[in-house]
């Protein structure tokens, strides 16, 4: 047992000398918080719809880039946000709460100056029912109060008009998914 102990140790002294020689801020903290990169949120089905898919989220020097892919629509214009609690319990999933709006502004439309932290516009489905999204948002992050971890991904019925308070008169929420860590 003696020996065993030993030789451990002398196994481990190398790496301890190495550890210790590193400057204090080059050694991550145990209870530093995780640098989080991407999330997903994986969207499905509320108020009797088929709508359904995925949202990923990546943190990038230029903000929150935003993939979404979403199957089940009609074919045209849908309100697409990111809503205040990560709750999709309700079945017509207004249990997510409004919109994303850490600063309290007016809804507006993607590139308005003036908007809420999660609109993000309209998805506009092809013939197949199929919409894609891919977009840079500056007004989102992965933490301090711009966070949309934990919170919600909506789909909408209707076209978002992008003006009108206080979400865009986008209709009943088809599809709901909380927006949660990926690797």
């Amino acid at each position: 047992m003696k020996r065993t102990l030993m030789f451990s140790a002398a196994l481990l002294m190398p790496v301890l000398f190495a550890l210790a020689q590193q400057p204090p801020d080059s050694m991550p903290h145990p209870m530093a918080p995780m640098q989080i990169q991407h999330a997903i949120a994986v969207v499905q089905p509320a108020s009797g719809s088929s709508v359904h898919g995925t949202v990923t989220f990546e943190a990038t020097e230029k903000g929150m880039h935003i993939v979404a892919n979403i199957e089940g629509l009609t074919p045209g214009k849908h309100g697409f946000h990111v809503h205040e609690f990560g709750d999709c319990s309700a079945a017509d999933a207004s249990s997510a709460g409004g919109h994303f709006n850490p600063e309290h502004k007016s809804h507006g439309g993607m590139m308005d100056m003036e908007r809420h932290a999660g609109d993000l516009g309209n998805l506009t489905a092809d013939a197949t029912g199929k919409a894609q999204l891919d977009w840079v948002n500056p007004m989102m992050s992965f933490s301090g109060p711009h966070s949309i971890i934990g919170r919600a991904v909506v789909v909408h019925a209707n076209e978002d008009d992008l003006k009108t308070q206080p979400a865009g008169n986008s209709g009943p929420r088809l599809a709901c998914g909380v927006i949660g860590l990926a690797k």
